[in-house]
């Protein structure tokens, strides 16, 4: 346990020395953000009630920019190799690895997201819930992300790549976390069962995201 929590903490200070990766996923997602009321007029019922989409999908595209470097960094210096050979089992590895880019990343999207919403006029009843269920469904991002990056560690274009790989598997989170949102934006609608649901989805990506990347991680090394 102390060897992982190791390893999550020097993934977070590289994070934090390189700083370009969540730099540029935040200031992604505020140029996405602060573009829709531009481009859609200054309808503000309209923006409100698109708004929990536009900051779902706003989210996922921001986090997608640092998805590769999960794995890339232990690539470069030779670390992998020898956490794939290490005591710790490699899905444990993937999972440390995985859950601090979901504190590196996603978490600082989603303290930003609350900010971003009063550029959509999002109701005051739903930021509450927006952060919940961000908070609830991103950890999916990250861990299911960690399957687009390891398939993809040793090509030459895997940005590319792993937006293809894993953007189909985050339609799940997606749905779920709209609708969550939406119940209360622009009712009727179950929140309960919504947020039931996204929970499901992210224990489930908690589950096989690492043993995927593993496995995945195994092939690419071997």
């Amino acid at each position: 346990m102390s060897a992982l929590w190791s390893l999550v903490k020097r993934d977070l200070l590289i994070a934090a020395r390189e700083g370009g990766a969540t730099g540029t996923a935040l200031g992604f997602y505020l140029i996405v953000i602060a573009l829709m009321p531009l481009g859609l007029g200054p309808d503000l019922q309209l923006l409100s009630r698109i708004a929990p989409g536009v900051l779902w999908i706003g989210l996922l595209l921001a986090a997608l920019l640092s998805l590769g470097r999960i794995f890339e960094t232990d690539k470069e210096e030779g670390v992998l190799e020898i956490l794939a050979t290490g005591r710790v089992p490699l899905e444990f590895v993937v999972a440390a690895k995985a859950f601090a880019h979901w504190l590196s990343s996603c978490v600082p999207l989603a303290i930003l997201s609350p900010l971003l919403g009063l550029l959509l006029n999002l109701e005051l009843a739903a930021y509450p819930i927006l952060l919940g269920t961000i908070l609830i469904g991103s950890p999916a991002i990250s861990f299911l992300g960690s399957i687009g990056a390891a398939l993809t560690l040793r090509s030459r274009r895997g940005g590319l790549l792993i937006a293809l790989l894993v953007l189909p598997l985050y339609i799940p989170t997606l749905i779920f976390g709209i609708s969550a949102i939406s119940a209360v934006v622009t009712p009727p609608g179950s929140l309960e069962a919504s947020l039931l649901l996204l929970s499901a989805v992210t224990i489930a990506s908690l589950v096989i995201g690492p043993i995927a990347a593993a496995a995945a991680l195994r092939a690419q090394l071997g």
